[in-house]
């Protein structure tokens, strides 16, 4: 079977990553500041020169909502095709406008992660909290990422992805709700976590921890979310999977959802296998989580399959 370009490609990226972080890494510990700004702008030139056309891709700023409120600074920002082109030279961004924000961090702590996590909530707390559907309301409009080149545990017998697993799961007690949870990890030399939800998850269909599962729905079923990890070690993975081209695979997916002229592109990587294969744990949550209106419509029999349904059973 021949190499898809697509992976041809993701293997460059790859390279290129792995060379700008050698060499991002030697001047490191002389001036942090200097090292931190480049890693930015590695991951910014990769966003644009894979992401859609229409959308921009800037460097720091603090969002603002239509309330003043403003967020913490981010290190990059995606930006929708209809972003005021006068505004596009300031760094305090309309919130409206930004589809999506990173952090970046050359070498990945567990640390850094638990930090994400916590600042994914202040920003997404900025968006008014969406009603209508599961995936309106377990997943927010922004899409907020943790992006670095390497990881910090390099020692022999180190299990790094493991770590990167436990940090996640060990800092999301601390979301309060399905909506506020982040959405893509990335360390382009190890692998790439993306959320996923199921909109019922039938408590029964776990036998053993049936009872565990109703306690935590407050009901027969309830929504689940959890984060899947594509990797190298990831079961019947291919030797072409690169840790890149599931993040740019996902994170295109993720805009499709919001923009219906980007999944043709997303429905193509899907099919090409660029995101890859993974696995992960899901958590429960409050059947309280949805409002009113959605558990009408899920007892009303609503859910449905496929990927840009609104209504779909998972996402």
């Amino acid at each position: 079977m021949s190499t898809h370009d697509l992976h041809t490609f993701m293997d460059q990226v790859t390279a290129e990553m792995a060379s700008e972080y050698n060499r991002i890494f030697v001047r490191a510990a002389e001036d942090p500041g200097t090292a931190g700004d480049e890693g930015e702008q590695n991951w910014a030139n990769l966003l644009r020169e894979w992401l859609p056309s229409g959308y921009h891709v800037e460097t720091k700023g603090r969002l603002i909502g239509h309330d003043g409120v403003m967020s913490p600074q981010v290190d990059v920002l995606v930006l929708k095709p209809s972003y005021p082109p006068k505004l596009l030279e300031k760094k305090t961004w309309l919130a409206g406008g930004v589809v999506a924000a990173f952090e970046c961090k050359n070498t990945l702590t567990a640390a850094h992660i638990k930090d994400a996590v916590k600042r994914c909530a202040q920003f997404k707390k900025i968006y008014p909290i969406r009603t209508g559907s599961p995936r309106a309301e377990l997943t927010s409009p922004l899409i907020y990422g943790l992006l670095a080149h390497s990881h910090s545990w390099k020692a022999s017998g180190s299990e790094p992805i493991k770590n990167v697993e436990k940090a996640l799961q060990d800092s999301e007690v601390q979301v309060e709700h399905p909506r506020l949870e982040i959405d893509l990890v990335c360390v382009a030399d190890l692998g790439t976590w993306f959320k996923t939800y199921v909109s019922k998850y039938q408590a029964d269909w776990k036998p053993t921890n049936s009872a565990e599962l109703q306690q935590a729905f407050g009901a027969e079923y309830g929504p689940m979310t959890g984060m899947i990890c594509s990797s190298g070690k990831s079961s019947s993975q291919s030797e072409e999977f690169r840790p890149v081209g599931s993040l740019i695979s996902h994170l295109t997916e993720l805009i499709a959802r919001l923009d219906p002229s980007v999944r043709d592109i997303a429905n193509y990587y899907m099919a090409a296998n660029l995101g890859g294969s993974g696995v992960g744990r899901l958590r429960p949550w409050p059947i309280a989580s949805y409002s009113e209106q959605v558990l009408r419509g899920i007892e009303g029999g609503l859910l449905s399959n496929g990927p840009w349904n609104e209504w779909s059973v998972g996402g």
